[in-house]
């Protein structure tokens, strides 16, 4: 049965439809990815699917829980981290804790102080325990709303844009966390984010949304491939000239051929670019070329995010 499974999600606020029939489905232990640009419903989908709202029509089910009617159950197997770290700053990061591993029920002393302990050393912040969230960077008090997130142990995980504003350092670790805890803690984590290096890093399988509506399902690999194209041969020579490239363009793998603005580049696309390299790197040389170095260039996410959205970012 799937972690998270939803049929025609919804949701209306008078006459703006946020999200338009959603259907997807998220595997157990799997990293998933909601993409789209500002406003497309990823952040009315994940309060949707945490019993934070409720649909206007369809359905969706959590761990096998209706988000309607069993709303409370859905809350108590879930963590979830917004925009907004949500912390309480003139509290320490251990106080901060306390207070959310109590609400959450873990009402066992020795049990709380024990997976406070664990999390905070998970995330390289016990020697910081004492200090209080206000006076912590914006990385730091992100990795603190993570572990106040996930101190109950829920068996599913949503990410509301966590590395939104983070500097390269603590973005990669965020990443990190979230990698270690799928791997770690088998945990499904549906990650909502404008931050394609994160999806094409992390994600198993994405969805781009638009306008509320799902445009397309797949793994990052399979999104790069069919949207964006097959992968092209590089090849950087000394010079390239015409000669050199009628030499490629007449071998029957190849079904293009284009030269950079530098003139030592050479794009080449090809039906098998394993098997067809060799030859192509032979006709350069037999036509004279000085190859300089020969390299595979895989079409990005990027390209096929930007194609599928029109270009809109967030």
């Amino acid at each position: 049965m799937p972690s998270i499974e939803t049929e025609g999600l919804t949701k209306r606020f008078g006459s703006l439809t946020a999200v338009d029939h959603l259907n997807f489905d998220v595997e157990a232990g799997e990293i998933f990815g909601l993409l789209g640009p500002n406003g497309a419903g990823k952040t009315t989908t994940i309060r949707m699917l945490a019993s934070l709202i409720s649909p206007s029509e369809g359905y969706a089910r959590v761990s096998g829980h209706d988000v309607v009617k069993e709303s409370l159950k859905v809350r108590e197997i879930v963590g979830i981290l917004t925009e907004n770290p949500s912390l309480y700053d003139r509290l320490t990061a251990y106080e901060n804790m306390e207070f959310f591993a109590e609400a959450y029920g873990i009402t066992d002393r020795v049990e709380r102080r024990d997976r406070i302990r664990e999390l905070l050393e998970l995330f390289d912040l016990w020697e910081r325990r004492d200090d209080k969230a206000g006076n912590f960077s914006k990385g730091m008090k992100q990795k603190l709303a993570i572990t106040r997130a996930i101190v109950h142990n829920p068996e599913i995980l949503f990410l509301d844009e966590p590395t939104s504003g983070l500097d390269p350092k603590s973005s990669k670790d965020i990443r990190d966390l979230m990698e270690e805890l799928s791997r770690r803690e088998n945990q499904t984590i549906l990650l909502s984010t404008h931050r394609l290096e994160d999806a094409d890093r992390l994600c198993s399988r994405v969805m781009i949304i638009k306008d509320g509506g799902s445009v397309v399902v797949g793994s990052p690999e399979e999104l790069r491939n069919k949207i964006a194209g097959t992968p092209l041969l590089e090849i950087r020579l000394r010079k390239a000239d015409e000669r050199i490239v009628r030499s490629v363009e007449a071998l029957e793998q190849v079904s293009a051929v284009s030269l950079d603005a530098d003139p030592g580049r050479m794009l080449i696309s090809l039906d098998d670019v394993e098997a067809a390299t060799p030859l192509v790197v032979r006709s350069v040389v037999e036509a004279g070329g000085m190859v300089l170095s020969v390299n595979v260039v895989e079409p990005s996410l990027e390209e096929a995010y930007l194609k599928l959205v029109g270009g809109d970012s967030e």
